[in-house]
């Protein structure tokens, strides 16, 4: 995978990051002593957190991602040799893939793969509407109120799963950066941008979400082929329910494989 120039090893010797123009809480970092490849803070983030980690963007190469749950990433079978380069994937080939080996089972007279749902304008900044939803999540009584915060070595926050080798979607894709591919596609056409990652899902924020029942049924596929545990349910009474409830003017979309 192309890396850019990983700063987190400055952090072993300088902890709070001053050398970077930042000022990190007390944290650790995770992988080899010469190649980490995420930091991570010991408490919970806290809604000032991200607006706090967004510098080390332009500082040092550093995006931010919200780390949940009650493991710590030491424990979450973290992988980065074992996946490839988003880069060396296209979108709407590993969409039509996923899309071919489960809609028949789950969405019966589904048909062929629909195709990607058109881009959508948008004049919201990307990583604005990514602080507005992180400071969202993590405020007293949400659910990622005790998450973490994490600074990962990435180009574009799409590639932050491959990056650090997250393996929540194991059951569905061994190969995350396959759906980094994807998820760069979704930047590129929503403003999307990845805000926060559990042991097994995944919280983005989208800039441009469709604003029409049509839009959203077009993007619902999508969904659906990306992580068809997520749409679950939804699929018995067709992808309509999904895109109406889980997809029309929302800045959120949530991620989880079995």
């Amino acid at each position: 995978m192309a890396m850019i120039p990983n700063q987190l090893p400055r952090l072993a010797a300088d902890p709070t990051g001053r050398s970077l123009g930042l000022d990190l809480p007390p944290g650790a970092l995770t992988g080899p002593a010469d190649a980490p490849y995420i930091w991570s803070g010991h408490g919970a983030a806290g809604p000032a957190a991200w607006s706090a980690l967004r510098p080390a963007a332009r500082t040092a190469g550093l995006l931010p991602v919200l780390l949940g749950g009650d493991w710590g990433p030491d424990r979450w079978e973290l992988m980065p040799e074992r996946m490839s380069d988003p880069a060396d994937h296209e979108a709407e080939e590993v969409l039509a893939e996923f899309w071919a080996a489960n809609a028949s089972e789950e969405i019966p007279g589904s048909g062929d793969w629909p195709g990607l749902a058109p881009v959508r304008p948008y004049d919201t900044d990307p990583d604005g509407a990514a602080t507005v939803v992180a400071e969202m999540l993590t405020e007293p009584g949400f659910w990622l109120e005790d998450a973490r915060p994490a600074l990962v070595p990435a180009r574009r926050s799409a590639d932050i799963p491959a990056v650090i080798g997250w393996t929540g979607p194991l059951n569905h894709e061994n190969d995350v950066a396959r759906l980094c591919a994807v998820l760069r596609s979704w930047e590129d056409r929503f403003g999307a941008r990845v805000v926060a990652l559990t042991f097994d899902q995944l919280v983005v924020s989208v800039a441009a979400p469709p604003t029409t029942l049509e839009e959203a049924e077009a993007l619902a596929a999508e969904h659906f082929a990306f992580c068809p545990d997520n749409v679950g349910q939804g699929t018995r009474g067709g992808l309509r329910d999904y895109a109406r409830t889980g997809l029309l003017d929302s800045p959120v979309w949530t991620f989880w494989w079995d």
